[in-house]
Order: structure tokens, then C-alpha cells, then sequence
């Protein structure tokens, strides 16, 4: 496995998260050395759900309103229909994922995670995939849409549900130690 261990990455989350698209691969850049931070705009902790199940109450590491992207070499946007959708209409949270693009830092994006993207405005011309019922919205957005386990364009990884997590977690390891 890559050595990531100067990596210091945020997962960017909230209540309705797909939580083993939070949790695998928070545990697959830990395990990599990386320094993971989740950062929400919960402050004690998120309501995880597995699929359209309640799942566990996950902890928060960092607050939104003291995160920055200066902070962090690369993002980490689970899915879960739930939390984008919530996270997109947050302000703080459009301007966090706004802050990784304009440094050009790496991003990864799993499932419904690509809608706070799209409201940052960070996929025009990316070739990218997600959950299928995002097809149209980043095309509408921009971005030329494929129904493959992972996709990578540039700084850019993106992932489709949680089967393909084992992929995921792989490419997002080695976009983020490059």
C-alpha cells in the first residue's frame, strides 16, 4: 500500500450518510497512515444509515465552522442520498468543497456524493460517474457521465455505491499520496 502518512484528509459529512461510504474508507486511509479528519456541520456526531436502514452514530472529528481547506491535502464526499442533498444547501459546506477546487486538491466522491460537487461547481468537463439517478444531473452540470466502478480525471476520483468501495479506496490512496 502507498505510503500516505503526510496526508492529512477531510470527509466531508452529515446526518443521512451512506455510512460504510463513510467508514471504509476513513478505516482504508487510516490504515494507510493518513491523519483523516470527519468534518461536519453536526458537532458531536452524524446518524449513519445503511441504505434506507439507521445505522450507527458516527463521530465528529471537526466542526465545519472551524474547518478549512488549508487544513487538508484532499476531500472526501460520502454519498447516501440524505447527506448531499442537506450538505449542498449548507453554505459553509458548498464553500468548503469550493475551497478544495480552487487549490487544486484532490477530491474523492462516491454515490450521491457528487451533488455537493456539482454545487460547487467542480464538475464541468470532468469525465466522472456516481449512484446512476445522478446521470442527468452532472451531465446537466457539465460533466460527461459513465456507468463504470471508478472513474479518475485529474485531481478527480469518483465511485458509483458500495460494492465498488474496494476500488474506490484503492484509487483514492494513490490519487492522494501523489
Amino acid at each position: 500500500m502507498t505510503d500516505i502518512k503526510d496526508r492529512r484528509i477531510a470527509v466531508l459529512a452529515t446526518d443521512g450518510v451512506e455510512q460504510v461510504e463513510l467508514t471504509e474508507p476513513l478505516k482504508a486511509l487510516r490504515a494507510a497512515g493518513a491523519t483523516v479528519d470527519v468534518v461536519s456541520p453536526n458537532k458531536d456526531t452524524i446518524q449513519g444509515m445503511n441504505h434506507h436502514d439507521v445505522g450507527d452514530r458516527i463521530p465528529v472529528d471537526v466542526n465545519l465552522a472551524e474547518a478549512s481547506a488549508d487544513d487538508y491535502d484532499a476531500l472526501v464526499l460520502p454519498g447516501g442520498v440524505a447527506n448531499p442533498d442537506t450538505l449542498r444547501t449548507i453554505p459553509d459546506a458548498v464553500e468548503f468543497v469550493r475551497d478544495f477546487i480552487a487549490a487544486s486538491k484532490p477530491i474523492a466522491a462516491i454515490c450521491h456524493g457528487p451533488w455537493t460537487l456539482i454545487e460547487a461547481g467542480g464538475v464541468e468537463g470532468k469525465r466522472m460517474t456516481s449512484w446512476p439517478s445522478l446521470k442527468t444531473d452532472l451531465t446537466n452540470a457539465g460533466a460527461s457521465w459513465t456507468d463504470e466502478p471508478v472513474v479518475k480525471d485529474g485531481l478527480l476520483v469518483t465511485s458509483r455505491k458500495p460494492d465498488d468501495l474496494p476500488k474506490f479506496n484503492a484509487a483514492i490512496i494513490e490519487l492522494f499520496a501523489a
